[in-house]
C-alpha cells in the first residue's frame, strides 16, 4: 500500500460524499530543484469556453444559467437558450462598433447581469473584455489605477451601469468621443447608450466572427490586485480557461454528477470570481445565483438572505466571509436547514483560513449534519487563471495548498532561503499585455516557469508526494539586523489567530532593525465592544481604552509563547486608528494589505514603533 492510501484509511473520518481525485504527486529531485506534477494526465477539454454556452443552449435550453435579485426581490432568470441568443446580438453591436484587441471592451461597474450579458457577447464575438475594479472608480479620489488601466487597455467601448454613479470617474478618464453604454442610457453631461440597445442589434456576421475563435483567442484581460506594484495586466485566452476548467473538474469530478449551483458575491474583476467560479458554473452545466452581498459591515446580511433561499451545492469564499458564515450558521437554524440541505463542498481561497474559522466551521457543520464536508483550497493567481494546486488528497489543515492539478508542472527553486513556486502549463500566461519581461524582474524563468514569487514547502518532508503548505511571499520577506530572516506571511497568520477578534490585518515590521514589530489595524466594531465606551468614542479614546490595551498586550504574550527565536519573537506592536487606503496603494481592492506600501507610507509610525517610550507603543 502507497504512503497517500495509508494515510486515506488512517486518518479518514466521516465525510457527506463526494467526488474528488485521489491522484497522487510524482515528485523528481534535480540537484536544489524539486520537479512536482500529477500521476493523472489532463484529459482532452474544448477549444472554447464558447462552445460550453452552446452546448448548453442545445441540451439543457430552459436551464438557469444566472439569476439576479430585482428591484422588487425576485429572482430574474436567464437561461441558456435566452443566454447564447443575447450574446450573440450583443456580440453583433461590438463588431459593428469596430472593437478588437487594441480596442476591447471595458466595464467598470461590478457583478450583474448585463456585466455578464457584456462578458459573453464579447467572448462570442473574438473581442476582449475587461472587467475593471469598481472601486478604481467609486472609492479611488485620484483615479490614478483607473487611468492606468485606461493607458493599458486602451479601450473602445465603456459599460458602467450606474451612470450617475460613475459619472465622476467617467469624466475623468474616460475621453469626450469614446461611447459609454450605461444600464439606461442615462449619464449626467454626456450622452450614453441604452445596454438594451445592444440586445436589439441585428445579426449579420458575428457567428462568422465566432467560428475565427481559438484557443490562442484572447478572452479578457484581468487586472492583478497589484499588491506589490501598479496593476498588470493579465492577456487570457480560451485554452487558459478551458484548460484550468478540466484541470478543476478532474481535481472535483463531483461537477460532472450534479451540476453546480452556486451562490457567489466574488467579483469578476479577480480570477477567483470569474475564470474560477464562473467558469465552474458554465464548463460544467450549472447554474449562478449572483449574491449582492458581500463580507462587509451592512452587506452580509444580504448574503445570508440569499443563503436562506438558494441551497449551493458547493460554496466558494474568502476567509473573511466564510467567518462571517460560520458565526451565522451558529445562530440561525433556518439558514443551517438550508444551507446544509445540499452542499458538499466547502472552498477558500485568496488568503488562508485562520484554523480558528476553520475549526468553528468544522464544528456547526458536525452539530447539524453528523458528518464532516470537506474545506477545500489550493493555490493560484490571475497568471495561470488561476488554479495550480487542490487540496485533493486527505490532508484537512489551515495553511495547507494541496498537490499539482493534472497538466500543470510545478518547480520549487531555492530563493532566500525559500522554494519559490514556479508554473507552467496550457493554462499559464505568455507574458503580460503591453509590458516588456526585464532582467531585473523576470516573469519566466530559462525553461519557460512562470515565477510566481509565492514559496511552498512541504507538508511532510518525509512523504513530499503529500503535497505543500504556504511559506508567504518572498518578496514580503526581509532580514534583522542581525540577519535573520523573517518569513511575513506565516508570522501574519500567527498574529491574526492570536488576535482573533480584535484584528483586522497587520503590517510586519522590523528590517534592518534588532527586532520585530506590528502595524495593527484593529476591527474597530470589536475594540469598541470591548471598550465599554460610548458610540460617540473617537477610534483614537477606543483603541486607548485599558481593556483594549489589555487584550492585546495580552496577544504579544500568546505570540511569544510559541516563539522560537528572533525571526518569530514579536517585541512591540502600534495600533493604528487610520484604515489601509486604497489610493496610497496600501490596499488591494480585493481587501489585500500590500505590506510593502503600509511600511512606506507609513514609514514615520515605523519610527515611532521603533523610538524612545511612548505611551502609544504596546511592549512585551
Amino acid at each position: 500500500m502507497n504512503a497517500i492510501a495509508s494515510t486515506i484509511q488512517e486518518s479518514a473520518p466521516r465525510y457527506r460524499t463526494v467526488a474528488v481525485s485521489t491522484a497522487t504527486a510524482i515528485c523528481h529531485k534535480d540537484g536544489d530543484v524539486w520537479r512536482i506534477t500529477s500521476a493523472e494526465a489532463l484529459a482532452d477539454y474544448p477549444g472554447r469556453m464558447t462552445d460550453c454556452l452552446a452546448a448548453g443552449a442545445e441540451r439543457h435550453p430552459d436551464r438557469v444559467l444566472v439569476a439576479q435579485r430585482g428591484a422588487q426581490g425576485n429572482w430574474i432568470e436567464i437561461t441558456y437558450r435566452e443566454m447564447l441568443a443575447r450574446a450573440r446580438a450583443i456580440g453583433q453591436a461590438l463588431l459593428d462598433r469596430g472593437l478588437c484587441a487594441q480596442r476591447p471592451l471595458a466595464i467598470l461597474s461590478g457583478n450583474d447581469l448585463e456585466h455578464l450579458h457584456l462578458s459573453l457577447g464579447a467572448m462570442w464575438a473574438g473581442i476582449p473584455f475587461s472587467s475593471v475594479s469598481p472601486p478604481y472608480s467609486l472609492v479611488s479620489t485620484d483615479y490614478g489605477k483607473l487611468r492606468h488601466v485606461f493607458e493599458v487597455l486602451t479601450p473602445g467601448l465603456v459599460y458602467a451601469a450606474d451612470g450617475a454613479m460613475f459619472a465622476r470617474a467617467i469624466g475623468a478618464v474616460v475621453p469626450a468621443d469614446m461611447e459609454v453604454v450605461t444600464r439606461d442610457g442615462s449619464l449626467p453631461g454626456r450622452t450614453a447608450t441604452a445596454f438594451d440597445a445592444l440586445v436589439r442589434t441585428q445579426l449579420t456576421n458575428v457567428d462568422d466572427a465566432q467560428a475565427a475563435v481559438g484557443p490562442e483567442t484572447l478572452v479578457k484581460f484581468l487586472f492583478t490586485s497589484g499588491s506589490t506594484r501598479q496593476p498588470k495586466a493579465v492577456p487570457t485566452t480560451h485554452r487558459m480557461l478551458c484548460s484550468n476548467q478540466q484541470m478543476l473538474r478532474q481535481a472535483i469530478p463531483d461537477f460532472t454528477i450534479e451540476p453546480p449551483v452556486l451562490v457567489d458575491w466574488l467579483p469578476w474583476n479577480h480570477t477567483f470570481g470569474s475564470s474560477h467560479n464562473f467558469g465552474i458554473v458554465l464548463y460544467n452545466g450549472g447554474t449562478l445565483y449572483i449574491d449582492d452581498g458581500k463580507p462587509a459591515p451592512g452587506k452580509f446580511e444580504e448574503t445570508l438572505r440569499n443563503l436562506r433561499e438558494i441551497s449551493p451545492t458547493a460554496y466558494f469564499n474568502v476567509p473573511k466571509g466564510w467567518e462571517e458564515l460560520g458565526l451565522a450558521l451558529e445562530r440561525d437554524a433556518a439558514l443551517r436547514e438550508r444551507f446544509f440541505s445540499r452542499v458538499r463542498i466547502y472552498f477558500f481561497g485568496g488568503a488562508g483560513l485562520s484554523q480558528q474559522a476553520w475549526d468553528r466551521l468544522e464544528r456547526v457543520t458536525q452539530a447539524h449534519c453528523a458528518e464532516r464536508i470537506r474545506i477545500m483550497a489550493g493555490l493560484g493567481m490571475t497568471e495561470t487563471s488561476p488554479c495550480c494546486l487542490f487540496t485533493t488528497v486527505p490532508i484537512m489543515r489551515a495553511g495547507y495548498v494541496g498537490t499539482p492539478a493534472p497538466g500543470c508542472e510545478v518547480k520549487l527553486v531555492p530563493v532566500n532561503g525559500k522554494l519559490e513556486a514556479r508554473f507552467r502549463g496550457p493554462h499559464v500566461m505568455k507574458g503580460y499585455w503591453r509590458m516588456a519581461e526585464t532582467p531585473a524582474q523576470p516573469v519566466f524563468d530559462e525553461e519557460g516557469f512562470y515565477c510566481s514569487g509565492d514559496a511552498l514547502k512541504f507538508v511532510d518532508a518525509e512523504q513530499p508526494e503529500l503535497g505543500f503548505m504556504f511559506d508567504g511571499r518572498i518578496a514580503e520577506d526581509f532580514k534583522l539586523s542581525s540577519g535573520t530572516f523573517v518569513s511575513v506571511g506565516p508570522l501574519r497568520a500567527r498574529v491574526l489567530a492570536a488576535g482573533a477578534p480584535y484584528v483586522q490585518d497587520v503590517a510586519i515590521a522590523g528590517m534592518d532593525r534588532d527586532d520585530i514589530g506590528l502595524l495593527v489595524f484593529p476591527r474597530m466594531e470589536d475594540c469598541r465592544r470591548l471598550s465599554g465606551l460610548a458610540p460617540s468614542a473617537s477610534h483614537r479614546e477606543v483603541l486607548a481604552a485599558p481593556a483594549v490595551r489589555s487584550a492585546f498586550s495580552q496577544m504579544l504574550t500568546i505570540l511569544n509563547e510559541s516563539a522560537t527565536g528572533s525571526a518569530s519573537r514579536v517585541a512591540r506592536l502600534l495600533l493604528l486608528d487610520e484604515p489601509p487606503s486604497l489610493d496610497r496603494g496600501e490596499m488591494t481592492d480585493k481587501g489585500t494589505l500590500n505590506q510593502r506600501a503600509v511600511l512606506t507610507h507609513r514609514a514615520a509610525l515605523v519610527d515611532a514603533l521603533y523610538g524612545t517610550v511612548s505611551e502609544d507603543v504596546i511592549t512585551i
